[in-house]
């Protein structure tokens, strides 16, 4: 069976290079403004000849997400409703927000559930994603496709002259690879780290047809495991102007950039000169890499094996098109982009070490994980206090590189191995992700502001972010903790329910006015949770419109205490 599959990924691989026909990469639908309903659920998507393959969506996609807009300093309100037949989460990739809405593995959306997280964007004008966290089954979740885009707006941006005009001068592109199962076409995750065809935006063999002026591409690489050396066909100069926290000071020229599993990059690449009718290819030079490369192994087969392992392959085929006419032509690269002021390594007032271990093979191994600790959900937190300045270097002795994420905020990276001036000019940004390849070190620098919450249920994570890795345990946690509430006395949790039975709002009466909701779970009364709503808005009314008619309880969590009281209401 093993052969019989090895021999059909061959001959189909063989076939679609033989056929050499492109599909038009199609761009996720944009939603605008400051609420968004994102329904996660099971799809099928025609991928290769045969059955279709099923996939995770979310919405009206059928693998991978709508393209998210939202502007610095609005409060926007995300109504995530699972309709998948598993437990998921949605984790903000890059977004600077309480925990309690973060969306990583203690933030469980049970089937069937509608989450409310909401928060007021803080961070500038970049490209960040949003994806499942759910410890153990980030990767197969992943794999089926669910995450998206969420493209952040500033006026500093929108002062510059770029191309913005979504997906006709500035598109987004998800880079990833899968295999599929030879009898039924369905993807194989559990047992393979890289897959055998690439997929660009959901789509093999992807093309599209770009103008004849500087264009903007924000990649991600949404990639399980493999990294990307990424520049074009005819080894063409372009201009990196932005990485995971957003807009560079200055445009970084270069022919190749290398862009593993969670970072992004925005890239200007001048098709001017180009005939109109002509093409060219994005491609993945990864042939000939050093040691330790994901995805630079040389095997075609096995945990590790991929036919796309050491060689070069296009990642995306762009047709000239006619320039465009609606909007003003960008000719040119501004020479300033933005004026971030950078932590550096004087700023930070505590120093923290962590170290990649285990992982090697071997019938004892211990997969990856920090420190010698594998992660669990209730592993001790570190704790960072609200505004300090934190260095923490990120050491890998191990023989195989890690992609490492934190969540929260941005940093800066300050060093490679100990020195500064072996920081990448590409990763010169703010940043949340990084590679760290085999037996080497990262110093970055990072102020944790804003939100402190020091319930141990709610924390953050860094991780490596490789799907197998961070299911296998390679996960830890913080919180950061400050200065609470002003009511530093007991409070009266009872409170009441208005009207009862109610129809479209249920109103909240505390017992006692210094009482804050933290949490607020309602469920029906078999004890089937159907919504969560993280630090809730509730003085103007909950909605329960989406609610069918009958008898709920509704938990309420206090801020102070972390202690719940429960009512009965029922929805008419």
């Amino acid at each position: 069976m093993k052969k019989n599959l090895q021999l059909f990924s061959i001959l189909l691989f063989m076939s679609m290079a033989i056929q050499a026909q492109y599909n038009t990469m199609p761009m996720p639908e944009a939603l605008y403004g400051t609420d968004f309903n994102l329904n996660i659920h099971e799809s099928t998507k025609q991928l290769v000849t045969g059955n279709q393959t099923i996939t995770g969506a979310i919405n009206n996609e059928n693998f991978w997400g709508p393209t998210l807009f939202i502007n610095k300093g609005d409060l926007v309100h995300m109504n995530v409703t699972n309709n998948l037949n598993e437990s998921t989460t949605l984790h903000w990739h890059g977004m600077h927000l309480p925990s309690v809405m973060d969306g990583g593995p203690h933030q469980v959306i049970p089937a069937g559930t509608l989450w409310q997280p909401y928060w007021t964007v803080m961070n500038q004008a970049s490209t960040l994603w949003y994806h499942p966290h759910l410890h153990t089954t980030t990767q197969a979740q992943m794999t089926k496709g669910i995450g998206g885009f969420i493209i952040v707006k500033d006026p500093q941006e929108a002062a510059l002259a770029l191309p913005r005009t979504y997906g006709v001068d500035d598109i987004v592109l998800a880079l990833t690879s899968r295999s599929y199962n030879a009898t039924t076409n369905t993807f194989v995750s559990s047992t393979r780290v890289y897959g055998d065809y690439m997929l660009s935006n959901g789509t093999p063999n992807a093309q599209i047809s770009l103008p004849k002026q500087y264009v903007r591409i924000r990649i991600l690489n949404a990639e399980i495991e493999r990294g990307y050396n990424l520049g074009f066909s005819d080894n063409r100069t372009f201009y990196i102007i932005g990485n995971d926290g957003g807009l560079l000071n200055a445009p970084v020229a270069v022919t190749r950039v290398k862009l593993m599993v969670g970072e992004r990059v925005e890239i200007m690449v001048n098709l001017g000169g180009d005939a109109v009718g002509s093409s060219i290819d994005l491609k993945a030079y990864n042939s000939g890499q050093a040691f330790g490369f994901p995805g630079g192994e040389p095997n075609t087969s096995g945990d590790f094996g991929s036919l796309l392992n050491n060689i070069d392959f296009n990642v995306l085929h762009i047709n000239v098109a006619a320039t465009t006419t609606a909007t003003t032509p960008i000719t040119s690269v501004p020479s300033t982009l933005a004026t971030n002021t950078y932590w550096t390594a004087t700023d930070a007032n505590v120093t923290r070490a962590i170290a990649v271990t285990n992982g090697n093979p071997g019938p004892a191994s211990v997969p990856f994980n920090f420190d010698n600790v594998s992660y669990s959900l209730t592993m001790t937190p570190k704790v960072v206090n609200l505004d300090d300045v934190e260095k923490w270097t990120i050491t890998n002795s191990n023989v195989f590189g890690h992609s490492f994420h934190l969540h929260d905020v941005e940093f800066k990276i300050v060093a490679r191995n100990g020195v500064a001036t072996a920081v990448g000019s590409h990763e010169s940004g703010w940043k949340d992700t990084f590679y760290l390849p085999k037996s080497e070190s990262v110093t970055f620098v990072a102020k944790f502001n804003d939100f402190a919450d020091s319930d141990v249920n709610h924390p953050y994570m860094y991780h490596c972010h490789f799907g197998g890795h961070e299911d296998g345990g390679m996960m830890g946690q913080f919180i950061v903790t400050g200065t609470m509430g002003t009511n530093q006395n007991a409070t009266n949790t009872n409170f009441s329910l208005y009207p009862n039975p109610a129809n479209d709002r249920l109103y909240v009466n505390l017992k006692d006015s210094e009482t804050e909701i933290y949490y607020v779970t309602i469920s029906t009364i078999t004890g089937r949770v159907v919504m969560m709503l993280p630090q809730p808005e509730w003085q103007n009314g909950i909605d329960i419109s989406s609610l069918e008619a009958g008898v709920y309880t509704f938990q309420m969590m206090d801020k102070q205490s972390k202690s719940t009281t429960t009512k009965k209401f029922i929805k008419k």
